[in-house]
């Protein structure tokens, strides 16, 4: 009974439809599974595992009946704890909020429930989500699961650390600047982040809006690929709330070819080179990709080099004044370290209006730039960063932010990636490799994530966890 909590999603909503297992027992397991590995992670913070178990009993007697509640039907799911889900609190890591009881699902998590999930609770976020690691005063900081030394990464860390130990096949994170992809990698599990206008945000913390609304969106993840192909369906659709959702049409990863696609690849960015076990690792799965019959062509962007500053840029551009107005609208009257350096960084930064205006345009130059560049590629291939997950603490030091400028380029840019695992460090670290297609082609970057996670293995069980 202890290998199916290690099954990707699809396999387990398979197995549940055909009786093999119940949901009961599915969900019962995922919970022996948290209680076991989060003492040494500490990523699930809220637990809904009552309701859970009932849910799952309710799910097992409505397939008695023939009933099915839909793709998911029975299984279980987390969710980053910056999405609201009726009846549990929503702290998003900030100590006015640890209280906040909202009244409904957020979109995305209403979406999972509707196809049959089954939530099992909620996991860490950095304060406000505002940091590439996971860490705040009122649930703590969130381990990896590969060596609790080290960070989970963030803003999703808690979510990518849960799914990794096997506590959840499947999850949902939010990615402003690699929130997503970065705890993918340093997880070792698979994350997506659409393109921009993709997904609803509706009922998300920190929530839609203000000048940086374009930068960041929800997205499902998990430990294997094709449970990112089964989620996207499920979460895409317009929304009442959320009125920026794009109603395009979703390509279905598989039903596209590989063979003949054209696919830019790059190891070093320029801004900061990637560790030898990275490169090595990119390139093992450059070369797996080519086997399945991608056209490959070493290129990167000529416009590479701002990205960080250009996004730093625009989350304090205001000086900080608008992390300090959600401070105090929460009622938080200490904040974490991480939002402190944050704010201290902020207030260097202060514009003019003419100065963000320029600010504007140079982000529009910079997209416009990347654009042009893709015009001639259907995939781009490149590290998810330029480091394996680093030691607590140590995110905004200037060499090592540098190296997230693997994904904050395509925020700037709002094009989906995907992060998977292609290798490890000598030390057992997980590395993943980012594939980025054009917009709205979320099929491509999947169906090339697919590829290289059959051909070099994906997610790998931590060794250092308990059985």
């Amino acid at each position: 009974m202890n290998d199916i909590i290690y099954q990707s999603a699809a396999a387990l909503a398979s197995s549940i439809r055909r009786k093999e297992i119940s949901s009961t027992e599915l969900t019962r397991a995922c919970i022996q599974r948290i209680e076991k590995v989060n003492p040494i992670v500490n990523a699930m913070v809220i637990t809904n595992f009552e309701r859970a178990e009932q849910r799952a009993f309710e799910a097992d007697a409505a397939l008695a009946k023939g009933e099915n509640w839909g793709p998911l039907h029975g299984v279980p799911f987390t969710v980053k704890d910056s999405l609201e889900a009726e009846g549990l609190p929503c702290a998003c890591g900030t100590l006015g909020r640890k209280n906040f009881m909202p009244a409904q699902d957020a979109a995305q998590v209403n979406r999972l429930r509707g196809a049959g999930g089954i939530l099992l609770g909620k996991t860490n976020t950095p304060e406000l989500c505002l940091a590439f690691e996971t860490d705040n005063l009122v649930t703590g900081k969130t381990n990896n699961p590969y060596d609790p030394a080290r960070s989970s990464g963030g803003s999703s860390g808690g979510e990518a650390a849960i799914i990794a130990s096997g506590g959840s096949p499947l999850g949902l994170g939010s990615d402003a600047g690699g929130s997503i992809r970065f705890p993918a990698h340093c997880c070792g599990i698979a994350g997506i982040k659409p393109t921009t206008g993709r997904l609803s945000r509706a009922g998300h913390f920190i929530p839609p809006g203000g000048m940086i609304d374009r930068l960041w969106q929800a997205g499902p993840m998990s430990r294997f690929v094709e449970d990112l192909i089964l989620a996207m369906p499920i979460l895409m659709g317009e929304d009442p709330v959320d009125t920026t959702v794009v109603p395009m049409p979703l390509r279905m990863a598989d039903e596209t070819e590989l063979k003949g696609l054209r696919a830019a690849w790059y190891l070093d960015n320029g801004v900061k080179t990637p560790t030898p076990e990275i490169q090595s690792s990119v390139k093992q799965a450059i070369e797996a990709l080519s086997e399945e019959g991608v056209i490959l062509e070493e290129a990167r962007p000529d416009c590479f080099g701002p990205e960080g500053q250009i996004w730093l840029d625009l989350l304090g551009a205001d000086s900080g004044e608008l992390v300090e107005q959600v401070l105090a609208q929460c009622g938080t009257q200490e904040p974490h370290t991480l939002i402190h350096q944050l704010l201290k960084d902020s207030r260097q930064r202060t514009r003019t209006a003419n100065q963000v205006h320029a600010l504007l345009f140079q982000w529009d130059a910079y997209r416009q730039s990347m654009a042009a560049f893709m015009q001639r590629y259907d995939l781009i291939i490149s590290p998810a960063c330029a480091l394996p997950a680093v030691e607590h603490g140590t995110t905004f030091q200037e060499e090592i932010f540098a190296a997230f400028s693997y994904t904050i380029a395509y925020n700037l840019t709002g094009w989906p990636g995907v992060v998977v695992r292609c290798g490890e460090t000598k030390t057992g670290l997980p590395i993943g490799v980012q594939i980025v297609a054009r917009p709205w082609r979320e099929d491509a970057a999947l169906r090339a994530a697919l590829a290289v996670e059959n051909a070099l293995g994906g997610w790998k069980k931590p060794a250092g966890l308990p059985d």
